[in-house]
């Protein structure tokens, strides 16, 4: 099994954690990933911290498909992988209604097609087999619609980019998990129970082909069991009551997927409510457990075993803030 980091997406100030990032590459972590929401970017960050590392591979968890063309994101892509010496993941997701239609002012649609022909697009232009020609529901490059020029010309890229870069999807839903199987190198799950992986998405992954990667983040605090607890508990309520609408919430649909929609609804209820701390506490304890690695570095131990008989192949550590623990959990793997 893998180590990574998912250094995540900042709040009101840019933080960037060089220096761990410089750690967990010298430690020997295969990756680290970036995010972004409706704030900071996903991409600039990690060129900075292509910049100052020379091993660990640079991975967007997720770079959000409304945001750019495909395109702009293949450029993007070859960019990277190219100055941080074939290091770059590019990793893809829709986010949600919400952000793309009030930050980015894009219809969310049908977000399975869209991402479909997005990939699509995006192989098309690494291979460089052909100038680029899409004509599909979502994209049509050269663009021949209303207000074009009609001097569109296709194109192929200058920049000589790496055919098979490895693509992953951010994915909750079965259907989306099925077709991250069916187009991408590997899956980007969230809030993922090693041992329910199967149960809830083994028709899905059914078809995936081999060297498919499923890289997992998961929460990772070394505290006492309790104050693990606490901590871990803020994220989860986060996105049950604030990351989508209160009738179409993506997280809080797999959360009740996972078995816990009574308990799911009363911690939305509450966080939209505005009692924020009150929906904290109300995130079961059994739910933050599965999903994360909390506790003294003993438990811990013992948590990596449900990882270590999944299919998933990479773990991201989301949480740890300093270099003795990224050394105490890399010496567990490797155990």
């Amino acid at each position: 099994m893998r180590l990574g980091l998912n250094m995540g997406y900042t709040g009101a100030e840019l933080r960037l954690d060089v220096q761990l990032v410089q750690d967990a590459d010298r430690l020997g972590y295969h990756s680290v990933w970036t995010a972004e929401a409706y704030g900071s970017d996903a991409v600039t960050p990690l060129a900075w911290l292509g910049a100052v590392t020379f091993r660990i591979h640079l991975g967007t968890a997720i770079m959000q498909v409304a945001a750019r063309s495909p395109a702009m994101t293949a450029m993007t892509a070859m960019t990277l992988d190219a100055l941080s010496g074939r290091r770059f993941l590019l990793g893809l997701g829709v986010s949600g209604p919400q952000v793309v239609e009030g930050w980015h002012g894009q219809p969310f649609g049908k977000p399975l097609g869209k991402m479909r022909e997005y990939i699509g697009v995006v192989r098309t232009i690494l291979a460089r087999e052909k100038p680029l020609e899409h004509s599909g529901d979502h994209y049509q490059v050269p663009y021949a619609g209303p207000g074009a020029t009609g001097l569109g010309k296709p194109l192929k890229s200058i920049l000589h980019g790496r055919a098979d870069l490895p693509i992953y999807v951010a994915a909750i839903g079965p259907r989306n998990v099925a077709l991250a199987a069916e187009i991408a190198d590997g899956w980007l799950p969230l809030f993922v129970d090693p041992e329910q992986i199967d149960s809830l998405f083994g028709a899905s992954l059914a078809g995936r082909k081999p060297g498919f990667e499923i890289t997992a983040t998961v929460t990772t605090v070394v505290a006492p069991l309790d104050e693990a607890l606490g901590w871990a508990k803020i994220p989860m309520a986060f996105y049950i009551g604030g990351m989508g609408a209160k009738d179409k919430n993506f997280h809080l649909d797999l959360i009740g997927r996972l078995g816990y929609a009574e308990e799911a609804a009363r911690v939305q209820e509450l966080f939209l409510d505005g009692r924020r701390d009150e929906a904290i506490k109300a995130v079961p304890d059994e739910l933050v457990d599965a999903i994360s690695l909390l506790g003294p570095i003993g438990r811990i131990k013992e948590r990596l075993e449900l990882w270590r008989n999944s299919p998933v192949g990479t773990l991201l550590i989301a949480g740890v803030k300093d270099e003795p623990t990224l050394r105490a959990i890399r010496e567990l793997v490797d155990a």
